[in-house]
């Protein structure tokens, strides 16, 4: 009976093919959004358009994640974002010991996605490139780099909230013992949602990856703010794991 059970049981995946799907999450979230975010403004350009344009990168962000949990989840937990893995650790649902690799491969993915936006744009309408990149590159940011205009502590405590509230999402709907149908329709919707509350104030981060992706090409500016969404993202998402493992999981016994 037991050799049976262990037959009919699934392979585990491998680390190779848990970063490498990683890695293809986190280039899907970048190219799609990022994407979406650089391609999409250049074409709203009138006055007062600029809603249009938030509306499509929120959902951008949201469709890259949807299509990329049902894709690659399965192998490797489809977080594709450093700040989940390390909640996901905080939460007890990740070894600490993948977490290294999980983020290395996540901003590997991002980069490469970045880069092959650049690569695009090398060929491109004449001028485009070069106005992409002073415009940050659909960096994250505050002050003159905010949407807005929202300064910097305006940033911090909307990636704290946003974040921890992503994360609060995603162990809710992942939970082993009562998991909600078509969970990864309902994080993906959240990110969207956050994408909405969130880019006038500092073009949303949530994700250090995708922060890192946009800001290696998008100048001095934003890279010298990059630490905000590098940190505080982190900070919510810590914050929810553990609250989460403490308070809400209710896997112990009593």
């Amino acid at each position: 009976m037991s050799e049976s059970l262990a037959e009919a049981a699934p392979p585990t995946p491998s680390v190779g093919s848990k970063l490498t799907a990683e890695a293809l999450g986190t280039f899907l979230l970048v190219f799609g959004g990022v994407g979406t975010a650089l391609f999409a403004s250049n074409h709203f350009t009138d006055p007062g358009s600029g809603s249009a344009v938030y509306v499509a990168v929120a959902f951008a962000f949201g469709l890259t994640v949807v299509v990329g949990v049902y894709a690659f989840g399965p192998i490797s937990g489809g977080h594709f974002n450093p700040a989940v893995s390390l909640g996901l650790a905080a939460a007890g649902r990740l070894p600490w010991r993948e977490v290294p690799g999980y983020i290395i491969a996540q901003v590997v993915g991002g980069l490469i996605a970045s880069t092959a936006l650049v690569l695009i744009g090398l060929f491109g309408p004449e001028g485009w490139l070069t106005t992409a990149q002073d415009a940050g590159f659909a960096s994250n940011g505050w002050d003159e780099f905010s949407p807005g205009g929202f300064g910097m502590w305006a940033a911090i405590i909307i990636e704290v909230i946003l974040t921890a509230i992503f994360l609060f999402v995603i162990l809710g709907t992942t939970h082993k013992l009562r998991p909600t149908p078509f969970a990864g329709l309902a994080i993906g919707f959240t990110l969207a949602l956050i994408h909405l509350i969130s880019i006038p104030v500092d073009n949303t981060s949530v994700n250090p990856a995708r922060s890192i992706a946009a800001a290696v090409y998008g100048g001095v500016g934003p890279l010298s703010q990059l630490w905000v969404f590098l940190v505080f993202p982190i900070v919510g998402a810590l914050i929810a794991g553990f609250t989460y493992k403490t308070l809400l999981d209710g896997t112990k016994k009593s």
